[in-house]
């Protein structure tokens, strides 16, 4: 039995009391990861943005908002854990300063002055230990398997996921896995949940059961 963090859903970034920066992360594909873990006998802590999705009753679930707060929580979870898959979309960009009052209509637009958060799995793909694993997934709408490749070398992940826009915030998704040689060892298309199951096989046939 491996224990396992999942990120899931989207982060939001606020710019100021009301108003903030996400995406459509909705956490279908983090719930159905989740639950195929548990099927394969696995420990699951999730680390969650803020969704409507309900995760398995059996898996730990730790609620933040921001994409500072998922890292913090990740990492936290990671220390004491054999693998991690950052199946999260957090928010890339953050305002440089955040007003403390709603931001009022001036007739004159607004601009927005934005930094980059931290990346997750970056920062724990360079961190993690000669016996932990980590999965990333890319989101990519142009080419896609490339790019996957190139940010599983740049985050030091064991294996990657990569899938374009279509399957944010969609019950469907059709998914390419890819090891970190370049092999491409599952093209899997269908209901997330199908999805999941052929993604946490190849992770337990190549991860865990050579961790």
């Amino acid at each position: 039995m491996a224990r396992i963090v999942i990120t899931s859903g989207p982060t939001r970034q606020y710019l100021d009391p009301v108003r903030y920066l996400t995406n459509g992360s909705s956490g279908r594909m983090g719930a159905a990861l989740a639950q195929a873990t548990l099927e394969f006998g696995h420990k699951v802590t999730i680390i969650s943005g803020p969704v409507s999705v309900a995760y398995p009753a059996a898996a730990e679930v730790v609620d933040v908002i921001t994409t500072q707060e998922m890292l913090d929580a990740t990492r936290l979870a990671f220390e004491s854990a054999d693998g991690l898959i950052g199946a999260a979309a957090p928010c890339d960009y953050m305002p440089r300063h955040i007003e403390s009052h709603k931001l009022s209509k001036t007739g004159e637009g607004l601009q927005l002055s934005l930094i980059e958060t931290p990346d997750i799995i970056a920062t724990l793909g360079a961190s993690k230990q000669p016996k932990q694993w980590v999965v990333g997934f890319a989101l990519e709408t142009e080419d896609i398997r490339f790019r996957a490749i190139v940010k599983m070398s740049r985050k030091c992940c064991d294996m990657i996921v990569s899938n374009s826009a279509e399957a944010m915030n969609s019950d469907d998704n059709s998914v390419e896995v890819i090891l970190r040689d370049g092999s491409i060892v599952g093209q899997l298309n269908g209901p997330k949940q199908e999805v999941a199951r052929g993604i946490l096989l190849q992770i337990q046939k190549h991860l865990v059961e050579r961790s």
